[in-house]
């Protein structure tokens, strides 16, 4: 199955800054060769059910092994069985009726 997330992992008692975890984060998101985009407060992720949730998985993975002790995750997620949509299609169906 096809799906579509938006992913928002957010590292606690790590300080005020948590870049470093981000990146990581990013890093093992575009190492997985599934499309993705980054946004100003998380990433939006698309491809085969296992293929991303195996992603989400390493990223906690990742964070933890930076030192997190605890993460907070946001996962949004959406599937369609009447067609396969990806998500810039998504946005260029809303973009096409802004004029």
């Amino acid at each position: 199955m096809h799906v579509i997330v938006d992913l928002c992992v957010v590292p606690l008692g790590v300080g005020v800054s948590v870049s470093p975890h981000v990146a990581a984060c990013q890093r093992i998101i575009e190492d997985s060769g599934l499309h993705h985009r980054m946004h100003a407060y998380g990433t939006n992720i698309e491809g085969p059910w296992d293929e991303v949730m195996a992603v989400v998985k390493a990223c906690h993975e990742g964070v933890h092994a930076m030192g997190a002790p605890r993460i907070t995750t946001t996962l949004k997620m959406g599937t369609r069985t009447d067609r396969e949509q990806r998500m810039d299609e998504k946005v260029d169906s809303v973009e096409a009726l802004r004029g």
